[in-house]
């Protein structure tokens, strides 16, 4: 009962919030009093809680506002079975999708050779994909993993920094890197990376090669040009897998220039053994402000394009 009402009933307390009914704890026994349909629901979120709880998972305010969430989308997969899903486990941590998105994405990745996970910051496209890399590597499904981004600058000129290719580079590969920290034993990793098992490498060194029994991860594909993803995507060898992350809405190619993964889709829509999966700001992981962010910039770009268009019409284009 602590587990499932949290510390301080805080648990409680946002079930009560959420719901049009009456809720009573006496000792082990819950009663709500309400709506049929809401006490229904109110029953369901609990038999769910339990659930979790059984898998030895602690339970958290956000974890009963997701399965909450996913209750009142009614989805047809069970709260319980997305957040219950184990990708991997490294010094006591897993890594699991918390949304419905990310479980979907996760098992794209498992059924599709070349997966596009799309969507706004912190909405685990790159780190769920880097944890499924790493589950490949250590099942033996591949035989190396390759990380890899556009190296352009998002508003700083990296290029004036002292320092040699190598060490300029560095900042633009560095969030795989921390990712790869996360999920792996740390010493272990700069023998992995001596030994080529993992590459970390800028878009442009892929050129001319084809990867073979490789899990390879192209980020930030937003900043890729339409020429530098087809590059990409030819590379694939056999036994291996691509997955493909980025946002559109934050590109930093410079002006005019498009973005390949801006127009992928429309190429590629139809292509047997390629999905792409969308994720939203209601798929964000990190605090829940991001969340909020995110959606404030969607709704104002939604606004700003909506004005644009209106002044289109009345023959005022804007200046």
């Amino acid at each position: 009962m602590v587990s499932l009402l949290g510390a301080g009933d805080e648990h409680l307390a946002l079930i009560e919030r959420a719901f049009d009914a009456e809720i009573h704890v006496r000792g082990n026994r819950i009663t709500f009093l309400g709506e049929p349909g809401e006490v229904a629901l109110a029953e369901r979120l609990l038999d769910e809680l339990v659930s979790i709880i059984r898998t030895g998972q602690g339970v958290t305010g956000e974890t009963v506002e997701r399965v909450l969430g996913m209750l009142r989308a009614e989805t047809t997969e069970r709260p319980a079975d997305v957040l219950s899903m184990n990708i991997l486990s490294n010094r006591g941590r897993s890594i699991r999708p918390k949304t419905l998105n990310q479980k979907r994405y996760v098992d794209s990745i498992d059924k599709h050779t070349i997966t596009f996970g799309i969507g706004p910051a912190g909405t685990g496209k790159t780190y769920l994909a880097m944890a499924k890399a790493v589950q490949a590597l250590q099942s033996k499904e591949v035989t190396r993993i390759i990380l890899t981004r556009p190296a352009v600058e998002a508003g700083e000129h990296l290029g004036y920094l002292p320092g040699t290719l190598s060490e300029k580079i560095d900042p633009y590969l560095r969030p795989l890197y921390d990712a790869l920290h996360d999920m792996m034993d740390p010493e272990s990793i700069p023998k992995l990376l001596a030994a080529g098992t993992i590459e970390v490498a800028p878009l442009a060194y892929m050129r001319g090669r084809t990867l073979n029994s490789s899990f390879i991860i192209l980020d930030e594909a937003q900043n890729t040009t339409p020429e530098q993803m087809k590059m990409f995507l030819t590379r694939l060898g056999f036994g291996s897998k691509i997955v493909v992350t980025g946002d559109i809405t934050q590109t930093d190619l410079p002006g005019g220039t498009k973005s390949g993964l801006r127009i992928i889709e429309g190429i590629l829509d139809g292509v047997d053994d390629i999905s792409f999966n969308r994720l939203t700001s209601s798929d964000v992981v990190r605090h829940k402000l991001v969340g909020k962010i995110v959606a404030a910039y969607d709704e104002f770009d939604a606004r700003t394009e909506s004005a644009r268009s209106e002044r289109s019409r009345a023959g005022h284009p804007g200046r």
